[in-house]
């Protein structure tokens, strides 16, 4: 049977607190120091711009699909998704290798090591800092039950099959900051320049975003939409709801 803790207040002040707070403030320089290091004269690609809002069009014209009658739907499916001329459609031929827009563009790989650099540094420092000093300490106790699913990701350096899963060690405290400080972020450094580490790292595994992937996955989601009219079910709803604040 899991046991029950009790977590010394000396944690919290010196564990708990210090270790969220180190990792807030390291995130916010890390967003500075990386807008020091991007290339002043780097001009965004009108291309890719247009690709981008392309792509945000066709998907609120697949968010609001059935608030349009079919045919003006089915006319706009066919202005971005035809393949004589859609903006959604890109041929086999002038579909762009990311990769080899990197190395055919210098500024664009010293960027992308640039922002590589900012993140791996910082976060490799930071976790010898934890684990050095903090290591082995259980620092917070979730406020509900888990599952024993979730033991390896909130007791990381804490070998205790004992110990209740809801317990969170301070290892663990420290990836749970890494990947869920966005929120945060967002709100002191705006929606826009929020760091995303977890997107960071998903990019380092290839070589730059690819338009023309975003915009063949797009047609594809278009293409399949089913659309069906909201509006003649709309006196339906409102009686089904009218009768059951009634009754």
């Amino acid at each position: 049977m899991a046991e029950d803790l009790v977590l010394d207040t000396a944690i919290r002040d010196w564990v708990l607190i210090p270790l969220s707070v180190v990792m807030v403030l390291i995130g916010i320089l890390r967003y500075f120091v990386s807008k020091l290091m991007r290339s002043s004269n780097q001009v965004p690609d009108p291309k890719m711009i247009k690709e981008g809002q392309v792509v945000i069009r066709a998907r609120n014209l697949r968010a609001a699909a059935n608030f349009i009658p079919a045919k003006s739907f089915r006319s706009r499916r066919v202005y971005f998704s035809n393949e004589e001329n859609g903006l959604l459609y890109v041929p086999k031929g002038q579909a762009q290798n990311a990769q080899a827009q990197m190395f055919s563009d210098p500024n664009m790989a010293m960027d992308m090591m640039k922002k590589n650099l900012s993140m791996i540094i910082p976060q490799t420092l930071t976790f010898a800092w934890v684990n050095f000093f903090f290591s082995g300490f259980v620092a917070a106790k979730i406020p509900f039950p888990l599952t024993q699913r979730f033991r390896s990701m909130l007791q990381n350096g804490i070998d205790l099959s004992t110990v209740d899963v809801s317990y969170v060690s301070s290892r663990s405290w420290y990836f749970l900051n890494l990947f869920g400080l966005r929120g945060l972020f967002s709100l002191i450094l705006g929606e826009e320049n929020a760091t995303d580490d977890t997107q960071r790292m998903m990019q380092m595994s290839g070589f730059g975003f690819d338009p023309t992937r975003s915009l063949g996955a797009e047609k594809d989601s278009l293409d399949i939409v089913q659309h069906e009219w909201a509006l003649p079910k709309f006196e339906q709803r409102a009686e089904a709801v009218l009768k059951k604040l009634v009754s």
